[in-house]
C-alpha cells in the first residue's frame, strides 16, 4: 500500500516537474525570441538610417554636380553672348565704315562729274580755237590745210631719208660695239624677271640634310650613287656649296617627289649604293602610286562624288602632281566642281551631276599614255570607257568646244572652268609652255627604237636618253644622238642649245645561294 502510494506520488511529482520544466523552457525561449526581435528591429533601424544617410549623400552629390553643370553652362552662355555682342559691334562698325566710304565715293563722283563737265567745255572751246587758227593760217598762206600738209610731208621726206640713213649707220656701228654687252644685259633681266619664279615653283625641290657630310655619301665613289639615283628617277640632283641642302630639279612633280622620298629613306637608312638606290626607288614609286589613289579617294569623298570607276579615281589623284599654266590641276578641278554645283543649284539643275562633271573635266590631261588628241576629247573618251553617263561625257568633251553641247551641264562646266582659270593669279602661261617643251623633248626621243627612258634636265638644256644594251650597240649611240639633235633642231623651238646624251649600260647580275 505504501509502495503504491510512493509510486503514485513519484509519478505525480515527475509529471509536475515535467510540466514546470516545460513552462520554464517555454518562458526562456520566449524571452530569447523577444530579445532577437528587439535586436533585429534595432539592426533594421540602423540599416534604415544608414541607407537614408547614403541616399542623402548621393542626393547632395548629384545636386552639387548639377549646380556645377548649370554654372558651366551659364558661363558658356555668357561667353557666347559676349562673343555675339562683340561680333554685333564689329558688324555695326563695318557697316558704319561702309556707309562712310559710300558717302566719300558719292562726293568724289560728284566732283569728278563736275570736273568732266568743265573738261568737256574746255575741249569744245579748244576745238573752236583750233579751227579759227587753221582758217587764219590758210588765209595768210593762200593754201588749204591739206595742201600745206602735203608740201610739208614732201619737203621732209628727203631730209628724213638722209637723216635716217645716217642715224642707222651710227646705230649699227654702236650696236656692233655694244651688242655682246647689251645681249647679256637683256638675258640677265629676262632671267631675273621670269626664270626664278618658274624654276622654283615648277621644277625644283629643296631636300634638307642634317650635315654636309651626307653629301659625300649621296655622291658616292666617283659619283656612282648620284648617277644611279638620277638614272632611276629621271631628275637632276644638284649638290653644291649650299649649306645643308640638295636641289632636286625636274619638270615632272611626280619624279621630284619620288626622288625626294627615296633620298629621305636612303639617308635615314644609311646604306647608299646603286643596288640599294634602285630598290628604294622602286619601293617609293609604289608608295607614291598608293598616295595618288588615296588622294583621289579623299577628293571624291570631300566633294560627295560617289561611284567613280577606280581608274578615274586614280586619275583624279594624279592631278595633284600636275599643273596647267602654273595652276595645280587638282585644286583647279576641285574649284571648278564646287563652282559647277553652285551654278547648277542656282539654275535648278542637279548639283551632284554638275560637281561630278566639273571634277572630271580635265582628266584628259593626266592619262598614263598621251595620244595626239585634245585633252577635252581624250577626257570624254576616258569617261565613256569607264561608263560615265552621256551628259557627263558631253560636258567633258564640250568644255573647249571640241564637240557640240547637248545639255545645260556642258556650258556650266565651260563657264566654271573659265572662271577658275581666269581669276587673278590662277595661271601663268610661261610655266605651261615650259613643261610642254620638256614633255615634247622626251616624247621625241622616245619615238626612236631601242630607247628605254628619256629625261629632260637642266630646264631643257640637256636630254638624257637611256637605250637598251641588247637593242643598240656603241656605234649606234653616236648616230642616235646626232639624229635626235637634228630632229630637235628642225622641229622644235627652244632657247640656247640642247645637249643630247645617249647612255648605253651593260649589266651582269648573279646571285650567291
Amino acid at each position: 500500500m505504501n509502495t503504491t502510494l510512493t509510486i503514485v506520488l513519484a509519478v505525480l511529482i515527475f509529471i509536475v516537474g515535467c510540466a514546470l520544466g516545460w513552462l520554464l523552457f517555454r518562458y526562456v525561449i520566449n524571452q530569447q525570441y523577444q530579445l532577437k526581435i528587439k535586436q533585429a528591429e534595432m539592426d533594421a533601424e540602423a540599416i534604415r538610417k544608414a541607407k537614408m544617410q547614403e541616399v542623402k549623400d548621393k542626393f547632395y552629390n548629384l545636386k552639387n554636380d548639377l549646380d556645377k553643370q548649370l554654372q558651366q553652362r551659364s558661363a558658356k552662355m555668357q561667353q557666347n553672348e559676349n562673343r555675339l555682342k562683340q561680333r554685333e559691334q564689329q558688324l555695326n562698325q563695318k557697316n558704319e565704315e561702309i556707309l562712310r566710304k559710300k558717302d566719300e565715293i558719292n562726293v568724289l563722283k560728284e566732283n569728278l562729274d563736275a570736273q568732266m563737265e568743265v573738261i568737256e567745255k574746255k575741249k569744245v572751246e579748244l576745238e573752236k580755237q583750233h579751227r579759227r587758227e587753221i582758217e587764219r593760217l590758210e588765209e595768210l598762206s593762200g593754201l588749204s590745210a591739206e595742201e600745206a600738209k602735203n608740201r610739208l610731208v614732201e619737203s621732209l621726206k628727203d631730209e628724213a631719208k638722209t637723216d635716217a640713213a645716217s642715224y642707222i649707220n651710227e646705230i649699227m656701228d654702236e650696236a656692233k660695239m655694244t651688242a655682246n654687252k647689251e645681249a647679256k644685259r637683256i638675258i640677265v633681266q629676262s632671267i631675273q624677271r621670269v626664270a626664278t619664279e618658274t624654276a622654283i615653283e615648277n621644277a625644283v625641290t629643296i631636300f634638307h640634310i642634317d650635315s654636309d657630310e651626307v653629301k659625300g655619301r649621296i655622291i658616292g665613289r666617283e659619283g656612282r650613287n648620284i648617277r644611279a639615283l638620277e638614272a632611276a628617277t629621271g631628275v637632276e640632283i644638284v649638290v653644291d656649296d649650299t649649306p645643308e641642302a640638295i636641289v632636286i630639279s625636274a619638270f615632272d612633280p611626280v619624279r621630284r617627289e619620288i626622288a625626294r622620298l627615296a633620298l629621305h629613306q636612303l639617308v635615314a637608312d644609311g646604306r647608299i649604293h646603286p643596288a640599294r638606290i634602285e630598290e628604294v626607288v622602286a619601293k617609293v614609286t609604289k608608295q607614291v602610286e598608293e598616295e595618288i589613289i588615296e588622294t583621289g579617294k579623299r577628293t571624291t569623298i570631300d566633294l560627295g562624288v560617289h561611284g567613280l570607276h577606280p581608274e578615274l579615281i586614280r586619275m583624279v589623284g594624279r592631278m595633284k602632281y600636275r599643273s596647267s599654266y602654273g595652276q595645280n590641276l587638282l585644286q583647279h578641278a576641285r574649284e571648278t566642281a564646287n563652282l559647277c554645283a553652285v551654278m547648277a543649284s542656282e539654275l535648278g539643275l542637279n548639283p551632284k551631276k554638275a560637281r561630278r562633271a566639273g571634277l572630271l573635266h580635265d582628266i584628259g590631261k593626266v592619262p598614263d599614255d598621251e595620244p595626239e588628241l585634245p585633252h577635252a576629247l581624250l577626257g570624254m573618251k576616258l569617261a565613256e570607257k569607264f561608263k560615265e553617263k552621256p551628259d557627263i561625257c558631253n560636258a567633258i568633251g564640250a568644255h573647249h568646244d571640241e564637240v557640240e553641247m547637248q545639255t545645260l551641264l556642258a556650258p556650266i562646266v565651260q563657264v566654271c572652268d573659265a572662271i577658275s582659270g581666269a581669276r587673278p593669279g590662277a595661271r601663268r602661261e610661261i610655266a605651261e609652255a615650259y613643261v610642254k617643251r620638256l614633255n615634247d623633248l622626251e616624247q621625241l626621243a622616245m619615238s626612236y627604237p631601242g630607247v628605254v627612258k628619256t629625261y629632260a634636265i637642266q630646264a631643257g638644256r640637256e636630254l638624257r636618253v637611256i637605250v637598251g644594251a641588247e637593242k643598240v650597240d656603241d656605234k649606234d649611240t653616236e648616230q642616235l644622238s646626232a639624229e635626235i639633235a637634228k630632229r630637235i633642231q628642225d622641229e622644235m623651238t627652244y632657247p640656247g642649245q640642247v645637249k643630247i646624251t645617249v647612255i648605253r649600260e651593260t649589266r651582269a647580275v648573279s646571285y650567291a645561294k
